[in-house]
């Protein structure tokens, strides 16, 4: 008998897209059943229904009470899935920094109706491109500097303080036999030092090689996702409107860019690692006065000073492109440049290993000029970035941006300071194990890193001893602002009994709550601090010459103790800040809740796509938001139901950047309901050009329909300050109350927990605003029956595994 032919989609079907927010959950909990199936999608991201809802379109008589068909969007294992991607967490300096890309300002225009800022990626959109564009340049060659840096780090482990100090040095090379056959005074093939170093550029080589890997493999496992439209609205015609950022059709698919800045990074590194064998043995040749071997160690530094240059102009030449969807690859730099300065690197490695008899290894590689140079660049960069943000916030200020537009200048400045403590840590550590029980760089026989080193960990403890009275001020602020709070909290219950400790718990929440909110100011705190600190160590270093202790030496004894207290302080804190590292990422690896919390870590700072450096750890929106937009536009073209997207904490930004992506046809079928929302509050503040007030706007515009709830007892989410518009309503429902109950009632014997920024489902309201939504949108659409025997969707799902 042929297979029956389902009834059509009758009015009234509904769909509920859950999506969770940070830290992830499971099906099971999103959609409160043990049984659970999966309806589309893989091990990584998928959409989840109730086994009993499996084939719900086809049993519109279970929905007749309007309650919509739910189902759960998991996307967790994007960012804190297994063990391995806790190890990400030694990328942070490229994160941070890719964060600064895209906190610039807007661009200096306010924008019209149906239409936001523009994309600020180097489009040349908008009448002030050149300072986007000038924006974008500098965050990239700030990214670039942190390349540079990490690789000279494990330059400066691996050929100064082993290949050439340690090998080079008779007591250090005995107590480390494995650095036997290196010893400069065994006298064997690769006692010299050219050839030591030819050897230990292995190392930091490989680690490039790493970056490299890890950049190509995780663009195809988590954001070579196409959006569900090219340059084509909902009915066929192309989508000319000027769009906001988000919803451009090539806005989540960088794909050209990161493959450019992957060459130009990699090249960058294998060059790094080249100047550094090859230039130590060209300096020897020409004091050597060898006139062949001179003559081949300039051409070197010049082609590797060439190879520099054209790296540079790559970063500097090309932005994003977002206005449409760009398969393009430039295949002459992805292919040539990386081959280029890996050509480049042998032929140094060759020209180290020549034979020089009377060459000796004495003090230690010209590392101090190396870091020195990379600090300098970096303080002038940030400072260049500075002016140019500053610049485009007073062409269009708003009182919600952080610092007056310079969110992004200190936030590149931060991940510098990173990039410094994780480079500054490990040579520390390794200098101190390799030269015993001695302090590093003191002594007869000293192994220790450049000055320069030490002079930034003693400012450490400096300004771990400013940013106390900051937080103390932030501590008795928060006590007396709960104080302030508690006749609030009991007005707001009234006809309660009182009580002091309730009031007091409730208040202290609210207080804590709000504590998010001076994050932009110690942010300015510590990047300011850290900078003018930073330029003190620079010049110390340059004007002494020595190690912070040693330079005040002969001077008066109190400064002489605190420089070399701090000294030995800050090279402990320093060295402990990279221990905290890895010790953090090998406990993530075992240890679940551990890999959780660093799953929230990236799921705030890996949402932006890699728009500066192409080693940040993968940005899994690009997978996620065409997840949910093709979702959206398949169900609602299919079925001609009604959808509400339901996204809580990063959930929620999630799911407005989903429906940004959407055909205009497709947006007025889907309403937004959004909780404990960080749109605003977070994301509008510190990425205005693209959550600003004109981008949050346009989205209440477009979208038929939005409702925003929020609790003061929040630390994350908070109102998104949308009032009404164009006949629709303000966007912010009032405050939920939280706790629901002050006191113990008939109904509530017990006392209700505060919920915070969690379950904001158990609120009563939740599901009042939902019903709302769905009954402001159109109604479903009447479609023929389909004419196969399953649905796309539904033969999915029954293939699908239940974990029930």
């Amino acid at each position: 008998m042929p297979p029956a032919t389902p009834e059509p989609t009758r009015p009234g079907a509904a769909l509920e897209l859950l999506v969770h927010g940070v830290g992830g959950t499971t099906p099971e909990r999103m959609l409160d059943d043990p049984r659970t199936v999966r309806v589309t999608g893989d091990a990584t991201a998928a959409i989840y229904r109730r086994t009993v809802d499996q084939h719900a379109e086809r049993e519109p008589e279970r929905f007749t009470d309007g309650r919509p068909v739910p189902e759960a969007y998991c996307w967790c294992n994007l960012t804190s899935g297994n063990g391995s991607r806790a190890l990400w967490l030694l990328l942070l300096p490229f994160m941070v920094v890719n964060l600064a890309h895209w906190m610039r300002p807007p661009a200096g225009r306010k924008p019209g109706p149906g239409e936001g800022a523009d994309t600020g990626s180097g489009s040349g959109a908008g009448p002030r491109s050149g300072s986007v564009r000038l924006y974008g340049v500098l965050v990239r060659l700030v990214a670039l500097s942190l390349t540079v840096l990490l690789t000279a780090a494990a330059c400066e482990v691996a050929l100064d303080l082993t290949a050439w100090q340690c090998a080079g040095s008779a007591r250090c090379a005995e107590e480390r036999s494995w650095l036997g056959f290196m010893a400069a005074d065994q006298g064997g093939w690769w006692s010299q030092p050219g050839r030591r170093l030819a050897l230990a550029a292995v190392v930091p080589a490989a680690l490039v090689g790493l970056l490299w890997y890890l950049s190509n493999r995780t663009w195809s496992a988590y954001e070579a996702q196409r959006p569900p439209r090219g340059d084509m609205d909902g009915d066929g015609t192309p989508d000319r409107e000027l769009r906001p950022a988000l919803g451009r059709p090539g806005f989540w698919y960088g794909r050209r860019l990161v493959a450019r800045l992957r060459a130009a990074h990699t090249a960058a590194g294998v060059l790094t690692v080249a100047a550094a064998v090859g230039g130590a043995a060209a300096r020897y040749d020409r004091h050597a006065g060898g006139t062949v071997r001179e003559a081949v160690g300039w051409t070197l530094e010049a082609a590797l000073a060439l190879g520099a240059v054209v790296v540079i102009r790559v970063v500097c030449r090309r932005g994003r492109s977002e206005k449409r969807l760009d398969n393009r690859l430039d295949r002459a730099v992805v292919s040539c440049l990386p081959g280029a300065s890996i050509a480049l690197l042998v032929a140094a490695v060759l020209y180290a290993a020549w034979s020089r008899p009377g060459w000796r290894s004495t003090g230690t590689l010209p590392g101090d000029a190396t870091f020195s140079v990379i600090t300098l660049a970096q303080g002038v960069l940030v400072l260049a970035l500075a002016a140019v943000a500053l610049r485009m916030h007073r062409r269009a200020p708003h009182a919600r941006t952080v610092l007056y537009g310079l969110g992004g200048p200190a936030v590149a400045m931060l991940a510098c300071a990173l990039g410094g403590v994780m480079s500054g840590g490990v040579a520390q550590r390794v200098a101190d194990w390799l030269d015993g029980p001695a302090t590093p760089g003191t002594g007869d026989d000293p192994i220790g890193p450049p000055v320069l080193l030490s002079w930034q960990a003693s400012v450490i403890p400096v300004l771990l001893l400013l940013l106390l009275v900051p937080a103390a001020v932030l501590v008795v602020r928060t006590a007396l602002t709960a104080r302030r709070l508690a006749p609030v909290v009991e007005a707001e219950y009234e006809g309660e009994q009182p009580d002091v400790v309730r009031t007091r718990r409730i208040a202290g929440t609210r207080a804590r709550a709000a504590l998010t909110d001076t994050a932009p100011v110690m942010a300015g705190i510590v990047s300011g601090a850290t900078l003018l600190l930073g330029a003190g160590a620079l010049v110390g270093a340059w004007v002494s010459g020595t190690v912070p202790g040693k330079a005040f030496a002969g001077g008066h004894p109190f400064v002489e103790s605190a420089a070399e207290a701090a000294q030995a302080l800050g090279s402990w804190l320093i060295g402990f800040g990279f221990i905290l590292f890895v010790t953090w990422g090998r406990r993530a690896y075992k240890d679940a809740s551990a890999r959780r919390t660093i799953g929230i870590l990236w799921d705030v700072g890996t949402f932006w796509p890699r728009a500066a450096h192409p080693f940040a750890p993968p940005c899994y929106a690009e997978r996620a938001v065409p997840d949910l937009a093709w979702r959206m536009s398949s169900w609602t073209g299919r079925t001609g139901g009604r959808l509400v997207i339901s996204g809580h904490s990063q959930g929620s930004v999630l799911a407005a950047a989903a429906v940004w992506q959407l055909p205009a046809g497709t947006r007025r079928r889907v309403a937004l309901l959004t909780y404990g929302s960080p749109l605003e509050r977070l994301y509008g503040r510190w990425f205005p050009a693209y959550f600003g007030p004109g981008p949050l706007g346009a989205l209440h515009r477009e979208v038929h329909c939005w409702r925003n709830l929020w609790r003061r007892t929040d630390p994350i989410g908070g109102p998104v300050n949308l009032p009404a518009e164009g006949g629709k309503p303000e966007v912010d429902h009032r405050a939920l109350r939280d706790p629901v109950v002050y006191g113990r009632t008939h109904q509530h014997p017990l006392p209700e927990p505060i919920l915070g920024h969690g379950d904001y489902q158990a609120d009563p309201v939740f599901a009042k605003e939902r019903t709302v939504l769905l009954d402001r949108l159109p109604p479903a659409l009447p479609l023929p029956a389909p004419r196969t025997g399953l649905s796309s969707d539904e033969s999915q799902g029954s293939a699908g595994r239940s974990s029930g």
